[in-house]
């Protein structure tokens, strides 16, 4: 009975220890849902950050749990893991979100995640216990995603300058600033769609690996599933304002028509993603789009050196997340 309450105080821990990194991811990537829509003026931040909060819990009720399914069975194989890889996983991440938040940097907190699991997997087991599809679909879209944002923003750019082509300057400002709510409504609830989904499948994960979930389970507990959401929404209503300043104005100057077609074409992005099972980085799609919407202007519109830093950042996530992950797996086999 003892061993069952120990059990049970470890798995709550764990579970909370996830629902802080969900806030803090939406924390952290609360400049990707509204970057746009406060650069361009169309909102205050505080009313931004609610409006982004509202469609990232709206988001619990429109899509599957395909993200969901990929990160809790999609990533390790069935057995291996256990409340020690779990706490390695989330310490590795949150560690990597505090790092790059401090110094303003728009890195993925997916991928920290991914890093994470990968990284405190390896410590246990090595890589056997890797499943190589589902990781490699992850990576793959380290480049897809910000690639289909920069086309799909670009596009949109130059679909939106054609037909409006003839329109005053002031009319079409006064008609992106409406629709741009539009817009940054759509990308929010991409951004809550695919990003909480991500913490679900971990918890998800935990409660199989400690016998508190069936693994024949076709779905989480729905508490996982509401806790989850609530937690990334009040992540973003905090907001983190450090990496709006760089998503929003560092990296190009934008007005509202830009910041419709960005916040378009990563929406558009980030539901196929989702739709598609593959847990992508926000952070890497939004990025993508508003350097594709400045590059239609033309090309020195775009602070390259300040996309190359993020690109940095991007390519490191994972392995410094996997590192941090794997030292804190060592630590915790002392600890519980």
């Amino acid at each position: 009975m003892e061993h069952v309450q120990t059990a049970l105080w470890v798995v709550i821990l764990l579970v909370a220890l996830g629902l802080v990194f969900d806030f803090m991811n939406g924390f952290h990537d609360a400049a990707n849902s509204i970057a746009t829509v406060v650069s361009t003026g169309v909102l205050r931040p505080a009313q931004a950050i609610i409006f982004a909060a509202f469609f990232n819990f709206l988001a619990l009720f429109i899509f599957h749990l395909s993200v969901a399914a990929t990160v809790g069975k999609g990533i390790v194989q069935p057995g291996v893991v256990d409340t020690h890889v779990v706490f390695g996983a989330l310490v590795g991440a949150i560690t990597w979100n505090v790092i790059t938040w401090y110094y303003g940097i728009p890195s993925s907190s997916s991928h920290a995640l991914i890093g994470g699991i990968v990284g405190a997997v390896m410590a246990k087991t090595g890589v056997g216990a890797l499943n190589s599809s589902g990781i490699l679909k992850t990576v793959a879209f380290i480049f897809v995603s910000p690639l289909l944002g920069f086309v799909l923003g670009s596009v949109m750019m130059v679909i939106v300058a054609w037909t409006f082509r003839r329109m005053r300057p002031s009319r079409i400002d006064k008609w992106f600033r409406r629709l741009q709510l539009v817009s940054a409504g759509a990308y929010s609830l991409g951004h809550g769609g695919n990003d909480a989904q991500k913490t679900i499948g971990l918890i998800w994960m935990l409660l199989i690996a400690t016998g508190y979930v069936s693994a024949d389970a076709a779905s989480p507990p729905v508490w996982t599933i509401v806790s989850c959401y609530m937690a990334i929404g009040a992540g973003t209503m905090f907001g983190g304002w450090r990496i709006v300043k760089t998503m929003g104005q560092r990296i190009t100057k934008l007005k509202p028509v830009g910041g419709f077609c960005a916040e378009t074409g990563g929406a558009m992005t980030l539901f196929l993603a989702t739709a598609l099972g593959v847990p992508v980085s926000t952070t890497h799609t939004i990025t993508g789009a508003i350097v594709g919407v400045g590059s239609t202007q033309r090309a020195s519109a775009v602070r390259w050196g300040v996309a190359g830093n993020i690109v940095w950042a991007w390519i490191l996530t994972i392995p410094a997340a996997a590192f941090v992950a794997s030292i804190a797996y060592w630590c915790c086999l002392f600890l519980f």
